[in-house]
């Protein structure tokens, strides 16, 4: 019961105002895919059912996007952001079971908020279509 209790008191939470400060001001420069993605990582971070251990995932990748130390600086023009999506769509990869509709939909909602249902509907097939792909391999 101790060890349970310290586990829990332990568990670590998202720095949720730093990423929708970020969200909010670089949405249109990241890109679709990753905004996408990181909703997904999010939204199945804040789910009961996520263990601990997908959990950690999660914000690590979430944690590297927010890092103002990249290995490609996220200003960086047309490369700034490649990095982010290829941490994020690995840790997607890595929790994807935990990605349910509730999610998805979360996601496509706040997508919405940010851009042209054209731009939304060409992310999220591109991202899912690399989750899928890469569970197969």
């Amino acid at each position: 019961m101790k060890e349970m209790f310290k586990r829990r008191k332990k568990e670590k939470t998202l720095p949720e105002n730093r990423l929708w400060k970020k969200l909010n001001r670089f949405a249109r420069t990241a890109g679709a895919k990753l905004v996408y993605a990181t909703l997904l990582m999010y939204y199945a971070f804040r789910r009961k059912d996520t263990p601990a251990w997908a959990k950690t995932a999660i914000l690590g990748a979430i944690t590297y996007f927010l890092s103002p130390i990249d290995f490609i600086p996220d200003l960086t023009p047309l490369l700034g952001f490649t990095d982010d999506f290829a941490v994020m769509l690995t840790g997607l990869i890595t929790v994807g079971t935990y990605v349910d509709n509730k999610v998805r939909s979360q996601a496509r909602l706040k997508m919405d908020q940010w851009f042209g249902t054209d731009d939304v509907t060409d992310a999220i097939e591109e991202v899912e279509r690399k989750m899928i792909k890469q569970k197969k391999t």
